[in-house]
């Protein structure tokens, strides 16, 4: 039976109530004995004098969920994993918002806090979503990402 590729996108900030959810669903197994946890939060840059007020996310959906279901199938195989979650904004996210919330459990904190490293590259580098960064004069340009 072949896997479908899970929808990581939320439409708009991560919210912090759903965080914290998320990571007290988790309190029952008790075979998990590690998590990790990502998050990526829009900084207030300032670029040429002018501050940035929000990042408006786009992608290629169809693509980065495929691409991220590959990833997500490599990182269950090379580490013994007991859970991952990956959440990535679409849309607006405003300077101090969360915009990236990956999420791993294990056995054991190691296979956790490396398979959630290497999570956070794959999605910057491998994955098709782009970030217009907002300035406080309206006027924009494309993030890099580092």
């Amino acid at each position: 039976m072949k896997k479908t590729p899970k929808n990581i996108f939320t439409e708009g900030p991560i919210a912090p109530a759903f965080i914290s959810d998320s990571i007290a669903k988790h309190s029952s197994n008790t075979s998990i004995g590690g998590h990790s946890i990502f998050l990526g939060q829009v900084r207030a840059d300032v670029i040429d004098d002018k501050q940035v007020i929000a990042i408006e996310y786009t992608a290629y959906n169809e693509l980065a969920l495929e691409k991220m279901h590959q990833i997500r199938e490599a990182i269950f195989s090379k580490y013994p994993l007991t859970c991952m979650h990956i959440h990535h904004s679409l849309g607006r996210v405003a300077v101090g918002e969360i915009c990236l919330f990956v999420f791993t459990s294990s056995a054991h904190r190691r296979a956790a806090i490396d398979a959630c490293n290497e999570i956070v590259e794959r999605i910057k580098n491998e994955l098709p979503i782009w970030g217009k960064e907002i300035l406080e004069d309206a006027s924009h340009q494309w993030k890099v990402n580092q």
